[in-house]
Formats: C-alpha cells, structure tokens, sequence
C-alpha cells in the first residue's frame, strides 16, 4: 500500500478514461498524458488499461508501506527516494518504510506513477479515473489528501518473479533501479515551445483570411487559469467572417474551440461532452501529450496536417507501444 503523506498540488487516480457515456451527459476525463501512461503500466508490467498517479507539478510525499515495484514517466519533477534522485523511464523496487518525494519542475507538468498490480479502487461507469468536478472515481472521488492509504493489486507472477530478483540487490539502500530503461526514441523532450500537428476544425471556413493564417503562423501562451477541462490560451485574436449562432454539438480531446473574445481554448481530458463555439482545429491523438504537458507561461505553435497523416502517426504510435511492450514483457521473463 502507498500512504499520501503530502499531497502535492494536484494529485489524483486516473486510467484511460469513462468511455461509452457521453451521450448520457458524463465526461470521458481519464489521464491527460496517455501515451506517459501507458508507458509507465508497460514498465511495471500490468495491462496499459490500469490506473496510474497522475501528478501535477507540485508532488506529493508518499511512504510505500510494503516492498513496491513502480515506475515514473512523463514531467521530471526531480523525484527522490530518502533523498536519493532517482532515473525516470524504468522499474524502480522501493522497500517498505522507503519514502518518494518530487521536487522543482526540470521538464514537463505531468509525472505518471505506475504500480505492479495496479491501484485498486473501485470503478464507476467502467473507469477508475477521478471527475474531480463531480466527485466520482478515482479514490473517493477526490484528489489524494494527507493521510490516504491506497491499496495495491498483486502483481501478476512474472513480475514477482523480477521484483524478487531486484529485492536481493538491495543491502544497505532502500531502493534499487533496473539497469535497463526504455530506448531514447521512445522517451518523448518536452519543450517550452511546442509545435503542435492538428487537422481542419468543422468550423474552420466560418475564420476571416487573416486569422486562418494566423492560426498556423504565430505562437500562443498556455495562461495560467489552463487545467484538466481546457487550456486557454493568449495570442492573436482569431475572428469570424461575420457574428454566427452554431447550434452545440459534440467536442471531443483536443478541440480548439474559439470564443467571441478571439483567444483559443484547446479541450482536454475533463472536457464538457458538447459545445456550441466554433472549432478551428482538433490537435491530433499523438501530440495530445504535448499540449498536456505544457505549463503556463510556455507557447504553443499549430502546424496543419491532413486526416490521413494523422491516423498514419497514431498507427506507428501504436506500433511503437506494442513492440516496447513485447521487448519489457520479455525482460521480466529473463530476469525473473
């Protein structure tokens, strides 16, 4: 079990996301940063479906009150273990009594924390995420608090196998590393200036010339009053041809919807199920991730791509995933 001895800015449990619901009314939420996600369940050994930390630039404290085999991906928020840093991107075995801490952001907003055998809380509507606006999900439908003890599922028996293995290299430290981690291509940078690939939004024609071309050419700043529903953002103001009233209809993860005040706001894992301003772009499955892990202050650059060459890019994503999760799953086998 993990114990929440400070609970950092935002700290909550969130999988992949409520699915299948959004017709009734209810949020899909789940992780902002999914592929930081999967990774981190694929370095531990379970299944990319199940429940992971997400942590938001301020980190929590947390006491692993048993042997734990977990891995962090995503932001680097300078993580420690009794004071030692510790390597991203890789199994980490914490003994029991052995306490994790973050410290100041070097890259990123968002650290991912994956445990053998998964967090176990119950699920609603399918999911483990956390609606922080509804109180649903996740561990008591809230984010982690002091004072919170946070069961984990067993881990599946190949994995005991390694964890046992890297158990008897810890002597006099209360932690030990994998050697290995994942290949370089495959860690993602994650810049104070990103650029961001999106295809044409439904409403894309409904935009004067200028700010069409403005959309694509000049950089926006992520502002502070960005979260897990939208990111707002400040730069040129992007205007219609003519005032127009749009009936609402659905949005989905990474919408760029445009309000009357010009400034766009990019929709993100607690989005609303539907909206009624008009959309000038959706940034593509694959750099959803890059938007996720900007922090305020930090600019955004749109670049235009096609249907196709977007579904292209998710196709090697996945492939990407599914070769990094055979190559680990057999590394497990080998070193259990």
């Amino acid at each position: 079990m993990l114990q929440i001895d400070k609970e950092g800015l935002q700290t909550t449990v969130q999988d992949l996301g409520r699915n299948g619901f959004q017709k009734y009314g209810v949020i899909a939420s789940g992780v902002m940063d999914p592929y930081a996600h999967r990774l981190a369940n694929i370095m531990v050994g379970n299944e990319e479906t199940k429940a992971t930390i997400e942590i938001t630039l301020m980190g929590p404290q947390i006491t692993f009150l048993a042997d734990c085999l977990f891995a962090l991906t995503g932001a680097n928020l300078s993580p420690t273990i009794d004071g030692v840093p510790l390597k991203m991107w890789r199994p980490i075995l914490a003994r029991k009594g052995s306490k994790l801490t973050f410290g100041k952001p070097v890259c990123g907003c968002r650290t991912y924390m994956a445990v053998a055998g998964g967090i176990e809380v119950p699920e609603v509507m399918g999911s483990q995420s956390t609606y922080l606006r509804a109180s649903i999900g996740g561990f008591n439908g809230r984010a982690l608090q002091k004072g919170d003890v946070i069961p984990i599922a067993d881990a599946h028996q190949h994995v005991q196998g390694f964890i046992d293995r890297l158990a008897k290299d810890v002597k006099e430290t209360t932690f030990v590393q994998a050697e290995w981690t994942l290949n370089s291509e495959a860690i993602p940078t994650y810049e104070k200036e990103a650029t961001v690939r999106v295809t044409e939004g439904r409403q894309a024609y409904l935009f004067d010339e200028k700010s069409q071309k403005d959309f694509l050419e000049q950089s926006y700043h992520v502002t502070s009053d960005s979260d897990r529903m939208g990111y707002r953002l400040k730069g040129t103001e992007l205007n219609l041809k003519e005032p127009k009233e749009l009936l609402s209809e659905a949005v989905s993860f990474g919408s760029i919807q445009v309000p009357p005040d010009g400034q766009p706001i990019i929709l993100m894992a607690d989005r609303q199920t539907t909206g009624g301003y008009p959309k000038i772009g959706t940034v593509v499955t694959v750099d959803l991730p890059k938007v996720s892990q900007l922090k305020p202050g930090e600019k955004i650059r749109f670049e235009k791509i096609s249907l196709v060459e977007a579904q292209r890019a998710l196709i090697e994503q996945r492939k990407l995933i599914d070769e990094l999760s055979k190559s680990i799953s057999l590394k497990f086998k080998e070193e259990s």
